[in-house]
């Protein structure tokens, strides 16, 4: 297979490492890693040729012009997340911006991250993500509103993550992982209660194999009435509930549960005036809406690939949480 030139945006984030850590390991493809201060990049970019880093912000997308209209395969990971006039200036204004300067005589695929949370259980967008979701929510759902007035529409493959795990000594954590250490705090708290709700979660390695997959895989537009047809991809492993998800959790540290007290709505707003939380609307709602998870969603296995993290035991081990409830080596070994 010919090695293509693939342009990697927020090539430090986490699942940024992740996608680039795989690309230079496992193929032959030429790449350019796009990032603010490479020193945030943890990744041995030196360990073959054809890796090039490019020190740029995407506030700037416009120096690279030149670059761009030698891309291949466009990876866009890069996002702001908050501040209203940064998110939008990022996650709308300039990623619309890359994406007309990419040559459409060249540039076959764009993989275009968004967000799980814009959408609603059947897949379509959520009309009240837009209204009132923080603001890099809102962000996205903006671009992807806009995205199909693009000369390169028809070849964007647009993703979208659920709940990302992820993150070693060699590379930054999600948001989600830096905060499951905590969980060993609550245990034996949060087995006393029940709640009606349920989520996907992938890792971000997993939706690095699903990236490659699609680099040399790109959807076909004849495919039918498969969801891979549609370019739109939800990104996740098997729903799981939350009661499910508190059950493995007690599993996994052998704490008995004996009763379980309903976590109803009215419950919860006692906790809330109880504790003082602050409740923005798009809090509010997604208390109230509880259920995120999606009719089609995609992960390695959907490919023929290995899952690396499939169950929520494998979320505790691949973040070094033992069952003693004490810190391992996190991400040594593939989880078992």
């Amino acid at each position: 297979m010919t090695p293509k030139r693939i342009l990697v945006t927020g090539a430090s984030g986490c699942i940024g490492h992740y996608i680039s850590e795989s690309l230079i390991q496992e193929t032959e493809h030429h790449l350019y890693l796009l990032v603010r201060n490479p020193d945030k990049l943890r990744v041995d970019y030196n360990a073959r040729p054809g890796i090039t880093v490019v020190k740029g912000d995407m506030r700037h997308i416009d120096r690279f012009s030149k670059l761009l209209k030698t891309i291949d395969v466009a990876v866009l990971t890069a996002a702001a997340w908050g501040g209203e006039q940064e998110a939008f200036d990022i996650n709308v204004t300039k990623t619309l911006q890359l994406l007309n300067l990419l040559n459409l005589d060249v540039c076959e695929q764009v993989i275009y991250f968004s967000t799980a949370s814009i959408l609603d259980r059947h897949n379509q967008l959520l009309k009240k993500a837009g209204e009132i979701g923080t603001d890099y929510i809102r962000s996205k759902y903006n671009c992807l509103n806009r995205l199909p007035k693009l000369a390169i529409a028809p070849r964007v493959t647009t993703l979208f993550p659920t709940l990302v795990l992820g993150g070693d000594a060699n590379k930054p954590y999600s948001h989600l992982s830096s905060g499951l250490p905590d969980v060993v705090n609550w245990v034996n708290w949060i087995r006393w209660f029940k709640a009606d709700g349920s989520f996907h979660f992938i890792h971000a390695r997993d939706i690095a194999q699903v990236v490659q997959y699609l680099i040399d895989n790109p959807p076909q537009p004849d495919l039918g009435a498969d969801v891979i047809s549609t370019r739109k991809l939800v990104l996740g492993n098997q729903p799981i509930t939350v009661n499910q998800a508190v059950e493995e959790l007690c599993a996994y540290f052998d704490k008995k549960i004996s009763f379980r007290l309903p976590l109803s709505l009215w419950l919860a707003d006692v906790f809330i005036a109880l504790f003082r939380i602050q409740m923005a609307p798009w809090d509010r709602f997604c208390l109230n809406y509880r259920h995120f998870s999606y009719e089609h969603y995609v992960n390695p296995a959907t490919f023929g690939l290995p899952t690396y993290c499939a169950t929520f035991s494998d979320v505790l081990k691949t973040r070094g949480i033992t069952r003693e409830g004490k810190r391992a080596i996190p991400e040594s070994t593939t989880p078992t």
